[in-house]
């Protein structure tokens, strides 16, 4: 069986449009959750900011089937925090894009705190100083100053999210058509025997790794 021929199967395009849809969603919600945590994180020190911080970091840290599991549990339709949502998030598309943005939060929120913690966070205090409230701070200072520690961390954040398998697993369930990732696909073929599938599957995924790693390096140039 030839690339093409494997490339063109209804059983590789799926989880290669279901990665696509999960990567332009949980992309969105790290830029904008990822900016607002940042910025929460940075101004001011509080119990709550701790406590935040730590389950931000924890994806990077705690194994991510562990993470998954605790998911699980809390977000299932008998969980603490599932049996009052609407609508179901566990083995379902939502819980997938749940996964990948947690697993790639850390990405970026970690870069943004260190950008705003530097030599930006001393233009935020002259630019308060001057009579400038928080927002103005925010999206005339810090924002412009560090568009390009968000840009590298948000490439990051989507790489992460790309080879997110262990709580994509738990949360999404793997359901084949509905919830089985790249990621996981490369799973199921090898543990069908199918390497040919796997081998193509990874090289799909090297290629979306390889366009991060290119956007990574122009700027760093920059």
């Amino acid at each position: 069986m030839d690339f093409v021929e494997i490339l063109i199967q209804p059983e590789t395009l799926g989880p290669l449009w279901l990665t696509t849809k999960v990567l332009v969603i949980a992309g969105c919600f790290h830029l904008l959750i990822g900016i607002l945590l940042g910025y929460y994180l940075t101004n001011g020190q509080s119990m709550m900011r701790l406590i935040v911080d730590f389950f931000v970091t924890l994806p990077l840290v705690f194994p991510p089937i562990a993470t998954g599991f605790i998911l699980l549990m809390l977000l299932g339709r008998a969980g603490l925090i599932g049996r009052h949502i609407p609508f179901e998030i566990v083995f379902s598309f939502s819980g997938v894009v749940l996964a990948s943005f947690i697993s790639g939060l850390p990405l970026i929120v970690k870069p943004l705190i260190a950008a705003l913690r530097g030599d930006v966070g001393k233009l935020a205090e002259t630019a308060k100083i001057l009579g400038k409230s928080d927002w103005q701070i925010f999206w005339l200072v810090l924002l412009p100053n560090v568009k390009k520690n968000i840009a590298a961390g948000w490439f990051l954040a989507l790489g992460r999210s790309l080879g997110e398998v262990g709580i994509t697993l738990m949360l999404g369930g793997n359901i084949i058509g509905r919830t089985n990732t790249l990621s996981l696909e490369i799973y199921n073929s090898v543990f069908t025997g199918e390497f040919e599938r796997a081998i193509i599957l990874s090289s799909l995924i090297g290629v979306f790794s390889l366009g991060i790693f290119t956007a990574l390096k122009r700027l760093s140039a920059i």
